[in-house]
């Protein structure tokens, strides 16, 4: 009798239904995100492939005017944002210390090396998007080191964009007057040598393509995809190292679907997620996928050391001192 009872409990078990821990994700999601339309979209529609009942749905602008828009719901008592995904961490650490991020204590990032990732879960980065050296192919100075930048062959012919009005650019000279042995001594020299700081890094890419500057410090992806494209130009990695933002995600601490929330964060960092990044031109956060088709190997690509919780406190310096070198 017992037998025939524990036979009939077996049965039972299978029949019953294997759990499916994306069918137990569900709900609205609604994402706030800095990342092209195209990307964002892609982005969407892979995740929804995986949790087909989450609805999703996006807000996409720059960086500043996606934290204007959150600012003034937040003051207005009324966030919308259950998912934050923006250009960069110092933004995201702004908010960490005002305590409005959820910590993802179970995100798994193991397969990522140290420093990659918020200590505390707070935020995660997806991409690594490095700023470097851009230059025009009929340029006598072939640059490799940061301080080619201010020799005399580059006089007059050096733009950059300017960190007064852009996060990436801000990131990147706190970057190298952190680890540059002259620190801002270098940006000094720089103003010495003509260098232009105003316009974005696609203003950047136009002036060198044409030849109205010779050379430019620019995103990684952009110059790299329009060499491809035939124009006459050459992106190198200086060999000091180069700065990167990484285009963290993160859930907010107001966020309604907290749970949905965090299944798009595990998808963003898994390998599968990561190899999304890659197939949209990016280079992955995560070690172990490739690099797009343009750029040297993994191991070619020196990161600078980059605190973002220090950026965070020495930026109101850091936009002080900028503006007495290029506007004093």
């Amino acid at each position: 009798m017992r037998a025939l009872a524990t036979t009939a409990v077996l049965a039972l078990g299978l029949a019953l239904p294997a759990i499916d821990p994306a069918g137990a994700v569900e709900g609205k999601l609604v994402l706030y995100t800095s990342q092209p339309n195209t990307d964002a979209q892609q982005t969407i529609d892979a995740f929804k492939a995986k949790y087909p009942k989450v609805e999703v749905s996006f807000v996409r602008d720059g960086t500043p005017r996606v934290m204007a828009k959150l600012r003034a719901e937040i003051e207005a008592g009324a966030p919308q944002a259950d998912v934050l995904l923006i250009a960069d961490a110092v933004t995201m650490e702004g908010l960490k210390k005002e305590d409005r991020l959820l910590a993802h204590d179970k995100a798994d990032v193991s397969a990522f090396p140290a420093g990659v990732h918020d200590p505390a879960k707070m935020w995660f980065a997806t991409k690594l998007i490095t700023t470097g050296i851009v230059y025009n192919t009929k340029a006598a100075l072939k640059p490799q080191s940061w301080l080619d930048l201010a020799k005399p062959e580059v006089k007059n012919q050096l733009a950059m964009p300017s960190p007064l009005n852009s996060g990436a650019a801000m990131i990147h000279t706190i970057t190298l007057t952190g680890n540059l042995p002259g620190g801002w001594s270098f940006y000094e020299e720089l103003k010495k040598n003509g260098t232009l700081a105003a316009g974005a890094n696609g203003d950047i890419l136009r002036q060198v393509a044409t030849g109205e500057k010779l050379y430019g410090m620019i995103v990684d992806f952009m110059p790299i995809r329009e060499k491809a494209k035939g124009a006459p130009v050459e992106f190198v990695f200086p060999k000091e190292g180069v700065s990167a933002v990484s285009e963290p995600v993160a859930i907010l601490k107001s966020s309604k679907n907290p749970e949905a929330a965090k299944a798009l964060v595990d998808f963003l960092i898994s390998k599968e997620g990561q190899e999304l990044a890659l197939k949209q031109g990016y280079v992955s956060a995560h070690p172990d996928v490739a690099l797009p088709a343009g750029y040297p190997a993994r191991g070619a690509i020196k990161l600078m050391p980059f605190d973002a919780a220090k950026a965070l406190a020495d930026e109101p310096a850091a936009r002080k001192r900028f503006s007495a070198i290029f506007e004093g």
